[in-house]
């Protein structure tokens, strides 16, 4: 810490404000919010700070500026202001949020309906952001043609109108448009269509069926049979669109379900839009942020840029875990919208089912981040990335070579060894073997035998050692397999256990697992690497007990084979099924002359 900071440090004020961290050239790295700035400010450079992007900012801290303010909303609203300028290093950041389009309503005599990337604060409404560009558009001609909202971009103003600048367009001749420019429809009667489109954006399409539903029986009451059906085609239209509306909860209540998927750097937020009870939007936010990142944080920055533009603010908004300042964050919502607005973490329920649906959107998305950054990166399965960076290994682990012992009460026992490259099983290096030199269910001393006879084989093929060697199980497991890669001479290799019970990752030497972050794409490669490990194992153990049943049994049996054997169990089940058979049921399943044989050869044998 220099002497500029030591100083400022010491003359902080009690007072809710903003401050602004730089580094050596001048440069803003980090925007924070603080009711108090004293307390904040200085709980930067404690020594008792453990957390990783903290340790990390500070580090890199040479100077810091502050803004007071008049309360912790202000706070919040220039901070907001202040990231979206600077886009700070260590701060929760928006990508792309220049590349989200809004859907304008322009304030003029008679409005205009279009999307735009650009915000312009005349008294136009914005409905958005939306990141499904190509459905938006779609949408929108659907409820312009309904509406019959006009395309053109002119000034149409009462002046206009008076000295008649416009004339009527293609648009009104084919009913696309009730000609504004010429005086042939009042401002107040185009500004309910355009409350119409309002309302079906708002969610609100039920309610404008009902509306035009009076208007058609009214239409057909004064016999305007030509309006009535024209509504009437409005309506089928509007139902097409509600259909589309997904019925998600039966309170009928407004609100926005937010999820956040991380891991590492990479994250994605899933918003759902839900008014009146139905899913009328699915939204999508890319997040930058920082190593390390607490989630609370995140939420609370992603709430900040979602609802910091022109975006409908629900009553409600439902969360699977509280941000960080939520008293502040809820009197900043409630302000904007002018009602007031609540934060709700469900436990169980409907919403919580909702909040799950809404977290699978964000993984997926997330998954789609990363497969995008993998292309980028030359190809490497971002969960190879992960799995190096979870169990610190010096090289990528390209090659996963992972053993399973499989037994049933000390019988057969065999073991698999499955082999991963890239992220993906290759199954033609898959193993076999079986146990020679363990009597009874003895798992250590046969990975002790699996190890050796693996690797021993690696050494007069002079091949290269995988890049990660993995044994399912836990510390016992793993300490047969490092004994014996020791005994053959091998110094420089990285082995990890794997056990089912609690998915624990352990090392070599170490008396405790390694903490592995459950969400970790590494640590769910582990998991497919081990299941297909044990899934092998258990198919050959099967096979080898099975194979020992029809050998024992009934290929003994003089002038029976294999074949025959297989297909008596198939269709019976089982041994004694077979000897409880008589020689009608034997023939129909392997022939007259055969089913004699196995039905003398019981009958025999019982007596």
């Amino acid at each position: 810490m220099n002497s500029v900071i030591e100083t400022k440090l010491q003359n902080l004020p009690d007072k809710p404000g903003v401050y602004q961290f730089k580094n050596d050239k001048g440069k803003i790295i980090y925007v924070g919010k603080a009711i108090n700035l004293k307390n904040r400010v200085r709980s930067y450079f404690h020594n008792s700070v453990t957390s990783p992007k903290t340790l990390a900012l500070v580090s890199k801290i040479n100077d810091l500026e502050l803004i007071v303010t008049d309360n912790e909303v202000e706070a919040l609203v220039l901070e907001n202001n202040l990231i979206k300028e600077y886009k700070p290093r260590y701060n929760v950041n928006l990508k792309d949020d220049k590349s989200y389009p809004f859907i304008r309503v322009t304030s003029e005599l008679f409005p205009r309906i279009f999307p735009t990337r650009q915000i312009i604060r005349d008294g136009s409404r914005y409905f958005g952001p939306y990141t499904d560009v190509k459905n938006m558009k779609s949408s929108l001609r659907l409820l312009n043609q309904i509406f019959m909202i006009r395309s053109c971009k002119l000034k149409i103003d009462k002046e206009a109108i008076e000295k008649k600048k416009f004339k009527v367009c293609l648009d009104y001749h084919i009913k696309k448009c009730e000609g504004p420019c010429e005086d042939l429809i009042s401002p107040e009667t185009y500004n309910e269509r355009v409350s119409g489109v309002i309302k079906v954006l708002k969610g609100k399409t039920d309610d404008i069926i009902k509306e035009l539903q009076n208007e058609m029986s009214n239409a057909g009451e004064a016999l305007e049979f030509e309006k009535a059906a024209f509504i009437r085609d409005k309506i089928n239209q509007l139902q097409a669109i509600a259909a589309k509306q997904k019925i998600v909860s039966d309170d009928f209540e407004d609100r926005d379900i937010i999820s956040i998927a991380y891991e590492g750097k990479d994250s994605a937020c899933s918003v759902f839009n839900i008014r009146s009870g139905k899913l009328i939007a699915k939204k999508q936010l890319k997040l930058s942020i920082e190593e390390w990142e607490d989630i609370s944080e995140i939420y609370s920055a992603a709430i900040e840029f979602y609802y910091g533009e022109f975006v409908d603010i629900p009553n409600e908004i439902v969360l699977e875990a509280e941000p960080a300042d939520s008293e502040t964050l809820i009197e900043w919502l409630s302000q904007r919208a002018n009602k007031k607005v609540r934060l709700v973490i469900p436990k169980k329920g409907s919403l919580n089912s909702l909040v799950k649906m809404c977290k699978e959107n964000a993984i997926f998305q997330l998954k789609e981040i990363q497969i995008q950054k993998m292309k980028k990166e030359g190809h490497v399965p971002y969960a190879l990335a992960a799995l190096q960076r979870d169990l610190r290994l010096n090289v990528l682990p390209r090659k996963i070579e992972c053993f399973d012992i499989s037994n049933l009460q000390g019988t057969d026992s065999v073991a698999s060894m499955v082999v991963f490259e890239d992220g993906k099983p290759k199954k033609s290096l898959y193993r076999k073997f079986i146990i020679k030199e363990v009597e009874g269910p003895d798992d250590f001393s046969s990975m002790r035998e699996v190890i050796k006879r693996r690797y021993s084989k690696l050494i007069e093929e002079n091949e290269n050692l995988p890049e990660l060697i993995m044994v399912d199980g836990g510390k016992g497991q793993l300490s047969s397999a490092v004994e014996i890669l020791n005994n053959l001479g091998f110094k420089k290799y990285n082995i990890i256990g794997l056990a089912k019970r609690l998915e624990e990752v352990f090392f070599p030497e170490q008396s405790e697992p390694a903490s592995i972050p459950k969400t970790s794409s590494g640590l769910k490669l582990l998991q497919q690497v081990r299941d297909e490990a044990h899934r092998f194992a258990i198919t050959f153990h099967r096979n080898r007990r099975s194979k020992r049943t029809i050998q024992t049994e009934l290929t003994s049996i003089k002038g029976i084979g294999p074949t025959t054997a297989k297909l008596l169990l198939k269709e019976l089940g089982s041994i004694s099924s077979v000897k409880e058979s008589n020689l009608d049921q034997l023939s129909k399943i392997i022939g007259k002359q055969k089913a004699q044989i196995i039905f003398n050869y019981f009958f025999e044998n019982k007596n």
